[in-house]
Formats: C-alpha cells, sequence, structure tokens
C-alpha cells in the first residue's frame, strides 16, 4: 500500500489514546474528520518530539500539522496557564500570525492553556500586559517578538519546549533572518525546532541548520510534476494593456456570486483600484496592503473570512499562508516578481482535501514568454479567451479622472508605482519598460494624456 493509499484511509479518529480526548474533540467541531498528507506524515514524529523540517505545498494543512503536537505534548507535560512559555511560533506576516492564532483559539476551546498574539503595528504596551500576564503559546511576528525578548522585564522563554518556524522561506525572503539568529540564541538549546516550508531553497537549509538540531525528521508531500496543487485549475489571458480595467470590470461583474483576489504589484495601485471600483462601480471590494494600519489590515481580513461573497484587493502581503475559505478566483492582474510568488498567490485558493479553485494571470502579448519561464519550474497554464471586454467602462473611468481631482491624484500615484514595480521586475527580458507604451499604460488608469513621468524608465521611453 502506498503513501497515498495510507492517507486517504487514515482519520484523525486513528489518534484516540494517542493524544488528549479534548484536541480530537476540537477538530471534530472544526469539521476535521481527515488529515491532509502533510499532517498523515508529520504528526508521528512531531508527537514524539522529534525535530522536523517539512516541505509541503501552500495551503496543505501545515498549520494544524504543528499546533495538535504543539498543544498535546505541553499537555502531557502538565502545562498549565500560569506555567510560562512552553511554544513560539513565529510567521513572516501578521496576516498569518492571526490566522495561526485564530486556529490555535479553535483547538484551545475546552483546553486550559493561555495563547497570546505579538505582532508589529499593535501598541506595545498592550504586549507587555498580555506577556505579564503571562502565555504558554505565543504566536508573532520575529521583529516584535526579539524587541520583547530582548526588552521585555519579567519576559523570558527559559522553560520553553518547542519553537516553530511557519513559512520559513518568506521569514528569509522578508529581511528576517538577523531576528531570527538574535531569537534562537536567547532561547534554550534544549527544545523541539520545527520548520515548515513550501520550498526550500539554501537559505531554509541554513536556517535548519542555525535552529535545529543535528539529526531532523525530513518530510516532504511535494509533488515533483507539478508545483501547486491538483484541484487548481489555472490560465492565463493575453489582454492589451489599455484594456485591462475593462477586463477586470467585466471580470468581477461575472464573479459577483463568487469569492475573487485580485493581486497589485504595489500599494498605490490597489488604493487606486479600490476606491474606483468600491465608490463608482458600486462593486463589494475590500483591500489589503502593507501600508495600511494593522487594525484596518485585521477587519479587512476577518471581513472577507466571514463573507460568502464579494473581492479583496491586495499585494503580495496577502499571498502567504492566509487560509480564507472558499475563493473562486484568484486574478493575477499585475505580474509576480517570481514563480514562486505566483505559486503562493495561487495557493490561496483549492486548499486543502479534494478543495477546487481557478486561477488566471493577465499578460500583456510582449510578456507571453512567461508561460514557458513558469513550465520550467513545473507550472502549466491553459490559454483562456474570455470575449472583448465593454468600452462603457474606460469611457466613465476617463471622465472621472477628467474631472475629480482627488481620483486623478491617486491614478497618478498608482500609475507612477505602476511603472516603477515593472521597472524593478528582476525578469527584464519578459517584463520589459522598453516593450511598454507608456501612453497606452496611462490609459488603463484613465489618462487620455499621459502623465508627466517624474523619473527616468528608460532612454527609449522618457
Amino acid at each position: 500500500m502506498d503513501v497515498d493509499e495510507i492517507v486517504s484511509r487514515s482519520s484523525f479518529s486513528m489518534l484516540e489514546g494517542k493524544v488528549d480526548s479534548r484536541i480530537l474533540k476540537a477538530l471534530n467541531s472544526m469539521g476535521m474528520e481527515k488529515p491532509t498528507r502533510i499532517q498523515a506524515e508529520a504528526l508521528p514524529h512531531l508527537l514524539q518530539g522529534k525535530d522536523l523540517i517539512g516541505a509541503a505545498k501552500t495551503g496543505s494543512g501545515k498549520t494544524l500539522a504543528f499546533l495538535i503536537p504543539v498543544v498535546d505534548n505541553l499537555l502531557k507535560l502538565g502545562w498549565s496557564a500560569k506555567g510560562g512559555t512552553g511554544c513560539i511560533i513565529l510567521s513572516p506576516t501578521r496576516e498569518l500570525a492571526l490566522q495561526t492564532s485564530d486556529v490555535l483559539k479553535k483547538l484551545l476551546m475546552n483546553i486550559p492553556l493561555s495563547h497570546c498574539l505579538i505582532v508589529g503595528g499593535e501598541k506595545r504596551a498592550k504586549d507587555i500586559i498580555k506577556l505579564k500576564k503571562g502565555a504558554n503559546i505565543i504566536v508573532g511576528t520575529p521583529g516584535r517578538f526579539l524587541d520583547h525578548l530582548q526588552s521585555t522585564e519579567k519576559f523570558n522563554c527559559n522553560k520553553l519546549q518547542c519553537l516553530v518556524l511557519d513559512e520559513a522561506d518568506k521569514l528569509l525572503e522578508a529581511g528576517f533572518q538577523k531576528h531570527i539568529t538574535g531569537i534562537v540564541n536567547l532561547l534554550p538549546t534544549k527544545r523541539q525546532t520545527v520548520l515548515f516550508s513550501a520550498t526550500m531553497g539554501e537559505n531554509v537549509k541554513n536556517l535548519a541548520r542555525l535552529a535545529l538540531r543535528t539529526d531532523p525528521v525530513l518530510v516532504s508531500v511535494t509533488d515533483n510534476k507539478t508545483s501547486t496543487v491538483t484541484g487548481l485549475q489555472q490560465g492565463y489571458y493575453i489582454c492589451p494593456v489599455e484594456k485591462r480595467i475593462a477586463w477586470l470590470y467585466k471580470m468581477l461583474k461575472k464573479s459577483k456570486k463568487l469569492k475573487v483576489m485580485v493581486f497589485f504589484s504595489s500599494c498605490r495601485s490597489v488604493d487606486f483600484h479600490h476606491e474606483f471600483f468600491q465608490e463608482h462601480c458600486k462593486a463589494s471590494v475590500l483591500s489589503i496592503h502593507g501600508q495600511q494600519s494593522q487594525a484596518r489590515r485585521k477587519e479587512a481580513y476577518h471581513n472577507f473570512i466571514e463573507a460568502q461573497n464579494g473581492v479583496l484587493f491586495c499585494t503580495d502581503v496577502a499571498a502567504r499562508g492566509l487560509d480564507i475559505p472558499s475563493v473562486d478566483w484568484i486574478v493575477q492582474y499585475d505580474p509576480p516578481s517570481d514563480p514562486k510568488e505566483y505559486i503562493h498567490r495561487v495557493g490561496r485558493t483549492a486548499r486543502g482535501l479534494n478543495n477546487k479553485g481557478n486561477a488566471v494571470i493577465l499578460l500583456r502579448p510582449e510578456e507571453e514568454n512567461f508561460i514557458k519561464f513558469l513550465e520550467k519550474e513545473k507550472v502549466f497554464l491553459d490559454k483562456y479567451t474570455f470575449g472583448e471586454p465593454p468600452n462603457e467602462v474606460q469611457e466613465m473611468l476617463e471622465d472621472l479622472i477628467a474631472n475629480n481631482g482627488v481620483m486623478k491624484t491617486s491614478a497618478r500615484k498608482a500609475y507612477l508605482s505602476f511603472l516603477r514595480c515593472y521597472k524593478k521586475h528582476p525578469l527584464k527580458k519578459i517584463f520589459d519598460i522598453n516593450s511598454l507604451d507608456l501612453k497606452l499604460a496611462a490609459k488603463a488608469f484613465g489618462f487620455q494624456e499621459q502623465p508627466h513621468v517624474d523619473f527616468c524608465i528608460l532612454s527609449k521611453n522618457k
């Protein structure tokens, strides 16, 4: 019997007598009956307290794979609410930390262990109150957590049993290596360490050597044939740059009863498109990006989770790890920086066991070679046709920009941000600023005449 067949026949009820019954009761109330493959393969090792490196595609169920053994091991040790910090879980973004905290809260429904969330963007004084009360499990982002570990009185992790590094590849991309090193140096060496990652590059291996013992268990459930999950239907649409906003309008109109995430390259582009679609097209649209306040990001995240349908405009701050239920479509309006980012974006749909989802990336005719580039990374896309987008929305946008000073300013900022991101794109042979007609690109932001570009793009396009 192969591994897939063993996993398909397994259920969480098989853990009876092996993990605390209250955990099984919580899993049942969460509607979790069968483990995913990463859970089935990682749990036996983690429940024995072994160090582990787990590689699995985004959406494969990594969060419960480490939360179940974390809670169970603390209960087996007789940990109490006043027992001090037994586990630290570090995430690369506030949203992912918040999501992990939400899942943990459900798991601890009838279990007397305390927990808290420590992330940037919140008032430090509030964190200190939480930490002084004591928290058995802390979920946080590395920068804010290290700050408290170094400077908050009466807070230490001398009794720590487990350190979890979630989305380790993103932790490194976000520049957290120094923070992780600082944290690891201040923690007890006798502990269990767990590292999960969707991709396993050399940087992640270096992090593993720093944080883990010399004999970690390696669990990899990545498919060698494709880099994305099997329930995902994905394709691309070739669209001239000046028709992009009309295409998006048509796409969202067709998807009124669905849940859609749309990825943009910049915060200003998110703000501009959000305002246009929400205020002037009367669409049900939320937005998340890195320059918003933590309170606003948290509210938008929770509102989108609870929504039956609607649209979330976002930057790549929402591309990693977020487990938002029932996302029907991922739209990549602006191109990702690399194939890994593509994979993480589309990983917001078709999550979990037997779930399905759809994804489309919008490309200019000059950018079609990106599809061949993705194929080298084992990502295979179909070519989609959507029909001709309507002209009236373009006319409405151009009229708005011509007569609304506030929207004109927002559009200009978004346009310039779009050009800056495009110019900086790592794949310059495919996303070449010299092949981009700046006047036509300006039309996508509602300008009949191209605005002055206040920085040098390239000599050909000055």
